[in-house]
């Protein structure tokens, strides 16, 4: 790992989001690019102190964008990662909750089957009482986290009910396939459906697999390199399963392989360097495609205006407010940022308002906000404030972690604002 670029000049630190909340050294990339250079050369060893202060780390990439030095600190945490999975490193209660997280969230199946009885629950006014009581409280921060994150589960999260091929709306433009992912495919299911609607209503022809699975973000994020390699590998098996001469999706090769939650692109656009694999066809953020791609002319022509929460249909005179929430791995990690916004602007009647400090991470970060519960929390707060001060009615996210992490604060505010995914918009607009 080469940390020499770095000449600690610190204008990392006003980005990054641990320092923000911690405010010491050593939770800032100087700082731990300075505790690495110290291993390195036998002046410090990776003990558990040592290893909190990676942990610390968000991995938001925030820094890697602000360093004038270009200093890659992204490698360098994404190489630290896997050290910090030995068993010394943490308490047995941290290596057991993180086994949890790691043998359920990237397996639906599992996930459904847990969160099954729990429908009865999640969204409801008992949910509601358990926080007001704080009898969450009492099962610790990280499962009190896992409570407050936790939303309305809609029957359609249960169900992997889409054909295996959706047909483009007119002449088919192009063809591509979907990853639906494992955590949004549960618990917004309303995005995937949101997304499939609007790439087929522009002339796009849709491929889903059905037996995909998750795409090994979640692990690869915290240098889980088995479990990530193993995840990588049988998503692309999902579409080589189908797609191909005599394969029931039809022979036709796909233009691209498109995912709806930018943590997962992030990651699937790494599969040749993580894993030695990739998949037959580019891997793109949705909203990356589109953009690129290009609306079509009927779609627009029938794009609607939204509506504002009182019913009225937001227009000239009063158009309706949207704060877009860049999320970290699109932003710092893809270097997605105008295409989000081109495809909202196209929606008739709507004002794009824009946070202050939009690339400062909300505080979601995969697991982050499961496994550091309480720095997630004053992160989220902070985004949450500072979405909400745009004077935004709605709020837009297109990552399921950060939507999970700015809904929850979000609706804690005095006057709660909605999140929402672009593409919901985009479908909502054409739906009139």
């Amino acid at each position: 790992m080469n940390t020499d670029p770095c000449v600690h000049c610190g204008f990392c630190l006003p980005t990054c989001a641990s320092y923000r909340v911690l405010g010491t050294e050593m939770d800032s990339p100087r700082g731990r690019i300075y505790t690495l250079k110290a291993i390195a050369n036998g002046e410090l060893s990776l003990d558990a102190t040592v290893a909190k202060h990676f942990d610390s780390c968000l991995g938001c990439l925030a820094c890697v964008t602000a360093c004038p030095s270009g200093v890659r600190y992204d490698q360098l945490i994404e190489a630290t990662r896997p050290q910090l999975n030995a068993p010394e490193l943490r308490s047995s209660a941290q290596q057991a909750f993180r086994k949890l997280l790691f043998a359920l969230l990237p397996y639906p199946a599992r996930l459904r089957a847990l969160l099954t009885p729990l429908r009865l629950y999640a969204g409801t006014p008992l949910q509601a009482l358990a926080r007001r009581s704080g009898i969450t409280r009492l099962f610790g921060p990280q499962l009190e986290a896992l409570d407050q994150l936790l939303p309305p589960l809609a029957p359609a999260g249960f169900r992997d009910d889409f054909p295996l091929v959706v047909p483009a709306q007119g002449p088919r433009r192009a063809r591509v396939g979907l990853v639906l992912g494992c955590v949004q495919r549960l618990f917004d299911p309303a995005v995937n459906q949101a997304a499939v609607q609007v790439l087929s209503a522009n002339g796009i022809e849709v491929v889903i697999p059905p037996s995909q699975g998750c795409c090994g973000a979640v692990t690869h994020h915290q240098g889980e390199l088995s479990q990530t390699n193993e995840l990588a590998i049988g998503l692309i098996q999902s579409f080589e399963a189908v797609v191909g001469p005599g394969k029931p999706a039809g022979a036709g090769p796909l233009d691209a392989v498109l995912v709806a939650a930018s943590g997962c692109g992030h990651t699937m656009k790494a599969y040749g360097r993580l894993t030695g694999s990739s998949f037959s066809a580019p891997v793109a953020d949705i909203q990356e495609f589109l953009a690129d791609l290009g609306l079509s002319q009927p779609f627009l022509a029938a794009l609607q205006p939204l509506t504002h929460a009182d019913g009225e249909p937001a227009s000239a005179k009063r158009p309706l407010r949207l704060a877009y929430q860049d999320a970290c791995h699109m932003l710092h990690g893809q270097g997605i940022s105008s295409q989000p916004r081109a495809l909202l602007n196209a929606i008739p009647h709507i004002q794009l308002r824009e946070a202050t400090e939009a690339g400062v991470c909300c505080g979601s970060a995969g697991i982050y906000n499961l496994v550091q519960p309480e720095e997630a929390a004053a992160l989220g707060q902070l985004k949450a404030k500072d979405l909400a001060g745009t004077g935004a009615e709605l709020a837009v996210s297109a990552n399921i972690g950060c939507s999970l992490q700015i809904r929850r604060h979000l609706q804690e505010l005095p006057q709660p604002v909605p999140v929402l995914h672009p593409m919901q918009l985009l479908a909502q607009s054409y739906s009139g």
